[in-house]
């Protein structure tokens, strides 16, 4: 089984940036479609983006999109997402997650890593 860790995260102020990342060890990435969700306080958990692994398509949420950007790292076996043009609603614990190619299986989700966006 895949096993993930996110980093990356941390306080800034509206309008900045930070670069998360997904490591991955215990299986290469290659079967798995990976995503990045966040929850708010209060809030549901929800989708943020995703890239599948073979054609490297990009998904967004309307929410960030034109704002951040999911990449991959094949030899390292990590995921980044750049975020870009911060806003105060970013503001939430991102999670990454492995999903298995061709289902609607998570095998593996991260711990999480805070994202605290000040206005």
């Amino acid at each position: 089984q895949v096993q993930l860790v996110e980093s990356g995260g941390g306080l800034v102020q509206a309008g900045g940036s930070l670069r998360l990342s997904c490591a991955a060890s215990g299986r290469t990435l290659s079967r798995y479609a990976m995503k990045w969700f966040r929850q708010a306080p209060g809030k549901e958990r929800e989708f943020v983006s995703a890239i599948s692994w073979g054609d490297a398509n990009t998904y967004y949420a309307d929410s960030v999109k034109g704002r951040f950007t999911i990449s991959r790292d094949n030899a390292k076996n990590t995921v980044y997402l750049q975020m870009n043009s911060l806003k105060p609603e970013d503001t939430a614990v991102y999670y990454c997650a492995a999903q298995r190619s061709g289902t609607s299986i998570y095998e593996s989700w991260g711990q999480g890593t805070q994202v605290t966006v000040s206005s």
